[in-house]
């Protein structure tokens, strides 16, 4: 298990991979939360649908593009989406992004994962989050952010990734926010960087 991060906080994701990080994969997993004691007993109720999305910057801080279950590869094909889950259902990840940090644009200075309710469901509907980046070619798990906090929001700045000096930083954000798609989230997005 990667190194655990509370809010704020920050990890430089090279110095983590010793033996070179070249591919990663930034992982967002939740649950169905569980409503009073019956709910506790029968398995609570509904499906959650979250997108996790991510939004390349450049060094200006201006939108180089979005990828996201509308959106599945970016235009290089050096960021690749898993595709749409509709539920929350199942251990583990439940959306990925692939990002190829070898190949990536050179323009690309920051990276920033969001996570939003196309449906408008809120948070406070949401149990165990997380977010999280795994180096794809050894599987090992970098860092993680478990996300405690619910609330009526429906969308969440959950991460980011910036350049440093050739290396890598990965930062947990959790910064709550509205909008139902990762174009809602652009504008908060840049705010945080």
């Amino acid at each position: 298990m990667g190194i655990s991060l509370q809010k704020s906080q920050s990890v430089s994701l090279t110095k983590q991979a010793p033996n070179g990080l070249s591919q990663i994969t930034l992982g967002v997993g939740w649950d169905v939360a569980k409503k009073g004691f019956f709910g506790g007993l029968l398995g609570g109720g509904g499906d959650i649908d979250l997108d996790a999305s991510c939004i390349t910057f450049d060094a200006d801080k201006a939108v180089l593009e979005s990828v996201w279950f509308g959106k599945l590869t970016n235009a290089s094909g050096t960021i690749r989406h898993s595709g749409d889950n509709l539920t929350g259902e199942g251990d583990g990840d439940d959306e990925s992004i692939a990002i190829n940090l070898e190949r990536l644009d050179g323009k690309v200075e920051y990276i920033v994962l969001t996570v939003n309710s196309f449906r408008g469901q809120t948070f406070d509907k949401v149990a165990n989050a997380f977010g999280r980046v795994v180096d794809t070619k050894t599987r090992t798990e970098l860092a993680r952010f478990d996300i405690s906090d619910s609330g009526s929001h429906t969308g969440l700045i959950l991460a980011s990734l910036s350049r440093n000096g050739g290396q890598w930083d990965f930062k947990a954000i959790g910064e709550r926010t509205g909008g139902r798609t990762v174009h809602d989230l652009t504008a908060p997005a840049r705010a945080i960087l």
